[in-house]
């Protein structure tokens, strides 16, 4: 059975940092693309990071790039998502997506997980 189970969320001030993890199960994970998305009550569901198969890519959300850090390790079949400097405006429950890049196709499997809290508060 597929699974992301996320974690590593929790309460945190501002200009402090936590470490997300993502791990994966019952899919292949290195042909992945590995993606954090994050939704927060009242916004609309944001893309915050992504990173690639080989050769390693990432892209960042413009409102988090310089403070976040997206990084994989395909033995332990887990993704990260190293968050610094966080402000009141990163609270959001922090979803892992995979993306399968075996093949071209309009439709591809995709896989969410549930989530995982963050909340940045004084």
């Amino acid at each position: 059975q597929v699974q992301l189970v996320e974690s590593g969320g929790g309460l945190v001030q501002p200009g402090g940092s936590l470490r997300l993890s993502c791990v994966a199960s019952g899919f292949t994970f290195s042909s992945y693309i590995m993606s954090w998305y994050r939704q927060a009550p009242g916004k609309e569901r944001e893309l915050v990071a992504y990173i690639s198969v080989f050769p390693e890519t990432t892209r960042y959300a413009d409102s988090v790039k310089g403070r976040f850090t997206i990084s994989r390790d395909n033995t332990k079949k887990t993704v990260y998502l190293q968050m610094a400097s966080l402000e009141p405006e990163d609270t959001a429950v922090y979803v892992c997506n995979a993306l399968y890049t075996g093949i071209v196709a309009d439709t591809v499997p995709e896989y969410w997980g549930q989530g995982t809290q963050v909340t940045v508060s004084p």
